[in-house]
């Protein structure tokens, strides 16, 4: 089954991404419209080549973190709910 625009599960999703900086007291977050995969992506080939992960938040600004300074890198899916829960 082929999945258009107005069924796609994703729609509205932003993806999340918290990154632990060594040396750092906080946690770098940014929303990004980037997939999962390809942030999991980003970070292997920043980390295979010793470089710099370089990620586009979603206010169009760009985050830069040195491969040699990540602790960590989690990534999660950010629906953008709004309203309350009881």
């Amino acid at each position: 089954m082929v999945e258009g625009p107005a069924t796609d599960p994703t729609k509205g999703t932003h993806v999340e991404v918290k990154i632990g900086v060594q040396h750092a007291a906080r946690d770098l977050v940014i929303e990004t419209d980037e997939s999962a995969d390809t942030i999991e992506k980003l970070v292997g080939e920043a980390l295979g080549s010793d470089g710099v992960l370089a990620l586009n938040d979603n206010k169009g600004r760009r985050v830069l973190v040195p491969a040699a300074r990540l602790a960590y890198v989690e990534i999660g899916i950010h629906t953008g709910q709004v309203g309350f829960r009881h």
